[in-house]
């Protein structure tokens, strides 16, 4: 006899246990794998799964259960207002770059035809949610990886946006091509080299987006070198950071000519953006 949707999700959520969110998962994985809505299934407790269905879901709670990041198991992720496609070649977005994305959007909404760069874009979160509200911008993104560029192009069409992307490291391919920016934006690797591997996020994202170097500030004082061959005069910096590095990044910043610098702290109070604005 078949096991029914009510005991599938019963039985998901016991695995999952002691997560406060074990119920929740165990429902969106059966949604992935029914192909249906979370809210049909709590309406039909009694429905059967077929077999295959069945094996399907315990793979994947087993998955979970072992420390797999839930987006990638469904293939997607929610940022700002958007579902991105993404695969272990990308970092998962994150909610905490929400707010660099919001500072971007209410910035650029003030200029006539923002020309845009999003270094390291990954999955093109900021990238195609800027492109998205900025109908009047110009967007420029730029990945190291081929394979990240390829999921970001995804979700650029899916969203039925317009980004040209560009493979390279840093701003190299703005500069190659004589861009210059109203607004840099960057979510670049910020965890120390060292402690990289001992954070459970090591074990399945890319090292690539995690690796920040020595101090975890390596890639970021390099785009800040770079800085002044892409960005226009006024221009505005948001570039994303880790905990307990404001004042470190607000010291790589000090051969910029500045008009203001400032880190800025997420909703938990941790600093997360360090925000220049150029002469």
């Amino acid at each position: 006899m078949h096991i029914t949707i009510g005991q599938a999700l019963q039985a998901a959520r016991l695995c999952l246990l002691p997560s406060e969110t074990a119920a929740s998962e165990a429902r969106r994985l059966l949604s992935h794998v029914l192909g249906r809505p979370p809210a049909a299934l709590l309406a039909y407790p009694e429905t059967r799964l077929t077999e295959a269905q069945h094996q399907q879901l315990q793979a994947l709670v087993a998955r979970r259960a072992a420390g797999e990041p839930l987006d990638y198991l469904l293939g997607y992720s929610h940022f700002y207002d958007l579902t991105l496609k993404v695969t272990p070649d990308v970092l998962i977005p994150r909610p905490e770059t929400e707010l660099l994305v919001e500072q971007a959007i209410h910035y650029a909404q003030l200029l006539p035809a923002p020309i845009i760069a999003d270094i390291g874009t990954g999955s093109g979160a900021i990238a195609v949610t800027a492109a998205a509200h900025l109908p009047q911008a110009c967007v420029y993104a730029v990945d190291i990886s081929a394979a990240a560029l390829q999921i970001a192009a995804h979700n650029a069409q899916q969203a039925g946006v317009e980004v040209t992307f560009w493979q390279g490291s840093l701003a190299e391919p703005l500069i190659e091509h004589g861009v210059r920016v109203d607004l840099l934006l960057a979510n670049l690797p910020y965890i120390a080299s060292a402690e990289v591997p001992t954070l459970p996020v090591s074990r399945y994202e890319p090292t690539l987006a995690l690796d920040g170097g020595e101090d975890g500030l390596t890639l970021i004082r390099e785009l800040l070198r770079q800085a002044p061959q892409i960005c226009r005069p006024g221009a505005l910096l948001l570039l994303e950071i880790g905990s307990g590095q404001g004042r470190a990044a607000l010291e790589a910043a000090a051969h910029l000519p500045l008009r203001k610098a400032a880190v800025l702290t997420d909703y938990a109070g941790h600093e997360r953006i360090l925000r220049l604005q150029l002469m």
